[in-house]
């Protein structure tokens, strides 16, 4: 056993690309016959008579041309692989019934004017030749039968029953021809092998060829195991001088796909090295095209997101966020199109017709996009939102009363991480139709505060904490310098309200929480440093003793006292208070010059003081 296992290999190694050939002095030629009165002018040219297919026959096989001997056969339980090891074995079969005669089969008029539909060429008994193949065990016939088409082709039986044929008559000497097995890679493994292995086996499949089929999937997982290997190594390496990054499961994960397509491959290439029955050939090509089309498709889809979780590492270090949004989409419509290509490829393999299902989807195509509106909608929204780009991924949006941030843009929907950690699925066409507020687009982030004083702070320190204040906002270095507005801003019940409206330019929220609250500490160390004492809320309640007068509605004498006698009398009231007013003023820079609007200026250095008290001269002069 040892022995004829390794000449099956050697034979193997080194005819496995040989394709089968023809000898063109094998071939039982025979010149063409006289040109006949046609037939059927529905039947193709060569396969109108039982004559005219077995000279087509002859020929092709002479020319080494497979695709001419299809045509003569009647395929329906075979597959085009197993065409030129059925002609080697039909041609194998005239070589022992000695030089066929095309001119002895009948031709197209003998066809139309005896209705002939089917002609036995072997069996006749009337042939001496044919008396000793059947004498010699041979129970099978060759016959040609006439098809719909009116094409006279090799029959279905016939072509099914050639192996078992060829076996009950292969022991017997070749009287016209040369060997068969000199031109079929097959035919000459099958001569290594043992008588006892070459007997008719389980569902027609030889002993030897129960081993070919063991040795072919030894090899297949063999070959699995060295291209993973390889495609790890060769891959990892790739990624690496590209400046890419792999963790660590993700590269043997995406090649483990690679090495099933390999070995299904190896199966194709070498199983026809078997010449298996054309039955158990065809079986055995769908199920390995199937799986190396699912192979094939799964390598596409891991590859796919091999490639895009690298890109999609290398886009995180970008400055723009457009690659973020963009390589999840391209990584899905990269699948879809896989897939597509996919199942035309395994329904290719299935022997599944692909062109009536594409005319049913044309029948029903109405109501398919009836169906789809809603989908294909949702497409063209994200090729909208793609052109139209109103957020990325990871800005934080707002659309209707769905607030989040962005996490994947899809085929068919937005999807966005809310603040409570849920996760809402938006239809890309609301996308179109709604308006979308991009917090995530903010340049600048804006914060108000009032900042309380206690009442009977002097006023110089009011002045003072509010340029302090500004001072902050122009040394700080997330704010923005160009507009803010620090003002003593109302009476508030309980304190000097000091309105504080300043911008933060952080790219993020928690950068801008940081600075706020950079910048809140800072207020309140300058509120200790100025002495300034920040309010809260204080209720201050009077005793005041009550006397005759004041139950008869009057003053009493101690409010009386604190009234100054100017303004006991009404008459000088008004005068009282505009002379006040005069006194305050007549010193403020503002009662001679009009102030300017506000401007911005840069952080100061320190100066003197100003002679000019009042609100500070440097945003636009005295207030």
């Amino acid at each position: 056993m040892p022995q004829f296992l390794s000449r099956f290999l050697l034979v193997l190694a080194c005819g496995l690309a040989v394709a089968p050939s023809m000898n063109h002095a094998a071939a039982q030629t025979q010149p063409p016959a006289a040109t006949a009165a046609p037939a059927q002018p529905t039947a193709p040219a060569g396969l109108r008579s039982p004559r005219a297919t077995m000279q087509t026959f002859l020929e092709a096989v002479d020319r080494g041309d497979f695709t001419r001997v299809a045509r003569t056969l009647d395929l329906a339980g075979a597959p085009l692989e197993a065409v030129p090891d059925i002609a080697t074995k039909l041609l194998g079969v005239f070589n022992r019934i000695g030089r066929v005669e095309p001119r002895d089969l009948p031709d197209d008029r003998v066809v139309e004017a005896s209705s002939l539909r089917e002609f036995i060429f072997f069996p006749d008994q009337s042939e001496p030749a044919h008396r000793r193949l059947i004498d010699a065990g041979a129970t099978g016939e060759i016959a040609l039968a006439e098809g719909p088409d009116g094409a006279w082709r090799f029959s279905a039986k016939t072509v099914d029953n050639i192996d078992a044929l060829y076996r009950q008559v292969e022991s017997l000497p070749i009287v016209y021809g040369v060997d068969e097995t000199s031109l079929s890679l097959p035919l000459r493994i099958r001569r290594l092998m043992p008588s006892s292995l070459r007997s008719e086996g389980f569902i027609g499949v030889e002993p030897w060829q129960w081993l070919g089929l063991l040795l072919v999937a030894f090899l297949s997982v063999f070959f699995d195991f060295a291209s993973r290997l390889f495609f790890r190594s060769i891959g990892g390496h790739a990624i690496r001088r590209r400046g890419g990054e792999v963790e660590g499961a993700e590269l043997p994960r995406a090649v483990r796909p690679f090495g099933l397509f390999v070995g299904a491959l190896v199966a194709l290439v070498t199983i026809r090295a078997l010449g298996l029955p054309p039955t158990a050939l065809k079986a055995m090509l769908i199920a390995i095209r199937l799986v190396l089309m699912v192979a094939g498709v799964w390598a596409a889809f891991r590859a796919t997101d091999l490639v895009a979780d690298v890109l999609a590492r290398k886009a995180a270090g970008t400055d723009t966020r457009f690659d973020d949004l963009l390589i999840p989409l391209l990584r899905k419509t990269a699948k879809v199109f896989i897939f597509a290509l996919g199942i035309v490829y395994i329904a290719n393999a299935l022997n599944v017709e692909i062109l009536p299902l594409l005319t049913g989807l044309g029948i029903g195509g109405l109501a398919v996009a009836f169906a789809a509106k809603d989908t294909i909608e949702n497409l063209f929204g994200s090729v909208a939102v793609i052109l139209d780009k109103p957020f990325e991924v990871g800005d934080w949006v707002k659309v209707g009363d769905v607030e989040g941030t962005v996490e994947e843009l899809g085929f068919r929907s937005t999807r966005i991480r809310t603040f409570y950690n849920s996760q809402v699925t938006v239809p890309n066409a609301t996308l179109v139709r709604a308006t979308v507020d991009n917090f995530g687009r903010r340049r600048y982030r804006r914060w108000t505060t009032h900042v309380g004083l206690e009442y009977g702070t002097p006023v110089e320190k009011i002045e003072a904490f509010c340029e302090g204040i500004r001072e902050l906002v122009r040394v700080h270095p997330y704010t923005r310098k160009d507009y803010y507005q620090v003002w003593l801003h109302q009476f508030g019940a309980a304190s000097l309200d000091v309105l504080v409206y300043v911008f933060h330019e952080a790219p993020d929220w928690q950068t801008e929480l940081r600075e706020r609250q950079r910048l809140m500490l800072d207020i309140l160390r300058l509120a200790e440093r100025l002495g300034v004492g920040i309010a809260f809320p204080t209720q201050t309640i009077h005793l005041v003793q009550d006397d005759r007068n004041a139950a008869k509605g009057g003053p009493s004498p101690a409010s009386a006292a604190h009234i100054p006698p100017v303004l006991r009398s009404a008459r000088n009231a008004d005068q009282l208070g505009r002379n006040v007013v005069r006194e305050l003023t007549k010193d403020a820079s503002w009662r001679r010059i009009k102030p300017g609007p506000v401007t911005f200026d840069a952080p100061r250095t320190p100066v003197a003081d100003d002679d000019d008290s009042q609100v500070e001269s440097r945003v636009g002069g005295d207030a």
